[in-house]
């Protein structure tokens, strides 16, 4: 049999117990097994395998399960006390691999009950049970007297020790935290969770009535959550994405909804992603709900600033999570998917403190003191810390046009790997799912996409009001939208004309207007970059209908900063030269309409124009996107109405 038997059990369990979202949620909970194995000078000793602080037990694997000698744990139970950093020093000191992840802060809970299995759920009925005044008796009668009950205490050595008596239990309920089932199987103690978890549900139903306050809002409209998600995002002041989840809406809508959120979290460790409470807003006045969070956050750091620990300051007041009569919840995050996890926390988190409202009448939540030191937890803010530091445009939200290849390709790409929240609008369905298939295999994040012609207005709203409704608001717009116009004047057909007019021109009139309106009402600025051409100061004969629309182009992004500078929004430019990767600019005969121009063969018109340029450099799609996010970010705040050149250098367009 395999000495490490016990740890591919241990996975086993977990990623299903993990699975459920009402029992753990993102990193929450732990679990263990013991076994034995044979270390490295070939003795046969005792090991605890316990999850690692932070990981998600859903997705956990063997590595994120350390293991320890358990003689070295077990040395400190009979201790009179340890504080958090001296019980960690010694828990560390236990690891098998001194290099392994840090081991959860309820090792010791695992280490000293004597059983071989062990789960350590948060589960939300569990919860339910305790978060009120007679949590003690709804525990008694929902799984009866072989359960023992534990009030309220922060993890660490001292609730380490209560626990590990109280092995006769069946099991143990702890006060706002959760439950701890044990076994000698791995299967039994597996379904030991069920069993305690049906029968409070079980429990639940014969107290619980839903109150006929809810869904009494009227749904928010479009044009409503639109109008809401930018005069939140501006009111928060801070480039993040906003996610709306209607999961929330039974709890927004709640006559209540105050005496839910002062419940507070239905576990103790949900609060440190969403806030030791939500916000709740009127969608007809969202700044006065931010404005009521703040004041109240602010209160309760202060008359607990004491007890705060040396070398921290305030998280800020800021919700996480916001309610919303009529819509549900709205979360924050740099991403959709982070935004996402707050909101699955809340809706668990939540859906517990209505529960215990509705069954019992009235929740309790912890005293403000208990929950400032877990608030401000150094054992916890561990697991945030330990994050890697964010990219650049993190949280930032940016529509790039003809993102579907070429320049935009590189563009749209770039500003994802700095992780920024990107919009991929484009008119070639085919070209645009290559480019967000890439977006997703190379950075494992999904853009949104806007097909259609961007010189549609219609189109254009669609494109702007898609992008706030899925990621919240909008930071910046790289217009880049553009087919080649060949032909000398005298053979150039008004149509042919007029189409690059629209492609090339009117559409990038159309975005400035949306992006312009959007800035103003989510008052955060923003920044817009329009890819003209080298051809706009230096015209090619037989390139007119292309030359004359890009030299529009600059027009209007002088116009553009001229009038949108009041409200602190930027607009430049940048003139770029025969880029050909990936580019379609040069199909449909223009490649070699301009080859036979300057006399060379199409298969040459590449070289041709890196050897006149002064750096006698090809000009790829990257350089234009390294200065699109030059312009797209706080390094180029006083910068407006400038054109920059990514053309090799070439004379005679000098900006000037």
């Amino acid at each position: 049999m395999s000495q490490y038997k016990p740890l591919e059990e241990l996975v086993i369990r977990s990623q299903k117990l993990g699975a459920d979202q009402s029992l753990v949620v993102y990193g929450g909970g732990n679990t263990s097994s013991k076994g034995r194995i044979t270390d490295h000078l070939g003795r046969d000793r005792d090991v605890l395998w316990v999850k690692g602080s932070g990981a998600d037990m859903g997705n956990a694997v063997a590595k994120d399960y350390p293991a320890l000698y358990l003689e070295e744990l077990l040395a400190l139970r009979d201790m009179n006390a340890l504080d958090d950093d001296v019980m960690t020093d010694y828990v560390t000191r236990a690891l098998v691999d001194p290099t392994s992840r840090r081991p959860s802060i309820e090792t010791l809970l695992h280490a000293f009950l004597p059983f071989k299995h062990i789960d350590h759920v948060h589960a939300d009925v569990i919860c339910a049970l305790t978060n009120h005044k007679d949590g003690k008796e709804a525990v008694a009668k929902a799984l009866g007297d072989g359960f023992a009950y534990v009030d309220w205490k922060r993890p660490g050595f001292e609730l380490s020790q209560i626990v590990g008596k109280l092995g006769d239990h069946e099991g143990v309920v702890l006060a706002h935290h959760g439950l701890v089932v044990w076994d000698e199987d791995t299967d039994k103690c597996f379904a030991k969770t069920g069993v305690a978890v049906a029968k409070a549900e079980q429990y639940l139903a014969t107290l619980t009535s839903r109150p006929e306050s809810q869904f009494a809002h009227q749904d928010l409209s479009r044009d409503e959550l639109i109008r809401v998600l930018l005069e939140l995002r501006g009111t928060l002041g801070k480039k993040q994405v906003l996610r709306s989840d209607a999961r929330l809406r039974s709890v927004a809508d709640r006559k209540d909804v105050s005496a839910v959120v002062a419940a507070g979290t239905a576990s103790a460790d949900h609060m440190l992603r969403i806030r030791p409470w939500s916000a709740v807003i009127d969608p007809q006045k969202p700044e006065s709900g931010i404005a009521a969070f703040r004041t109240h956050y602010e209160s309760y750091f202060k008359a607990n600033q004491s007890l705060l620990p040396k070398g921290y300051v305030s998280h800020g007041n800021d919700p996480k999570v916001v309610l919303v009569p009529g819509l549900g919840a709205v979360t924050t995050g740099a991403t959709v998917a982070e935004s996402k996890v707050l909101a699955d926390i809340a809706f668990h988190t939540h859906g517990v403190a209505a529960t215990v409202i509705d069954a019992f009448g009235v929740g309790q939540s912890l005293p403000d003191s208990e929950t400032f030191q877990f608030d401000y937890w150094p054992m916890e803010l561990f697991k945030l810390q330990s994050k890697p530091a964010p990219k650049k445009f993190a949280g930032q939200i940016f529509i790039v046009t003809g993102a579907g290849s070429g320049i935009g390709r590189g563009i749209a790409l770039h500003l994802g790997f700095l992780g920024a929240n990107v919009v991929l609008a484009d008119l070639d369905s085919k070209g645009v799912e290559e480019v967000r298939s890439e977006f997703a295999k190379a950075l494992m994040a999904e853009p949104l996409v806007a097909l259609g012609d961007q010189s549609n207005e219609h189109v254009v709203h669609e494109t702007v009001s898609n992008t706030i409704a899925h990621f919240g608001g909008l930071d910046g717009v790289v217009i880049n939208a553009g087919i080649g116009v060949s032909d000398t004047l005298e053979d150039l057909t008004a149509d042919k004309w007029r189409r690059g007019l629209d492609v090339n021109l009117t559409s990038a009139f159309l975005m400035t207007k949306k992006a312009l309106a959007t800035f103003k009402a989510q008052k955060l600025g923003g920044s817009i970059v329009y890819i003209a051409s080298k051809n706009a100061f230096a015209p090619g004969a037989g390139f007119g209908g292309y030359s004359v629309t890009k030299a529009g182009m600059l027009q209007l992004m002088r116009i553009a900063a001229l009038e949108a500078g009041s409200m602190g929004v930027r607009c430049n430019a940048i003139n770029p030269d025969a880029v050909f990767d990936n580019s379609k600019l040069w199909e449909g005969g223009v490649r070699e309409q301009r080859a036979a121009a300057h006399g060379v063969k199409p298969e040459e018109l590449e070289d041709f124009y890196a050897s006149r340029n002064i750096l006698k450099a090809r000009v790829r799609s990257i350089d234009v996107a390294q200065s699109v996010a030059f312009l797209l970010s706080d390094e180029s705040s006083r910068t407006t109405g400038a054109v920059i050149a990514v053309d090799g250098g070439v004379g005679a367009a000098f900006p000037r």
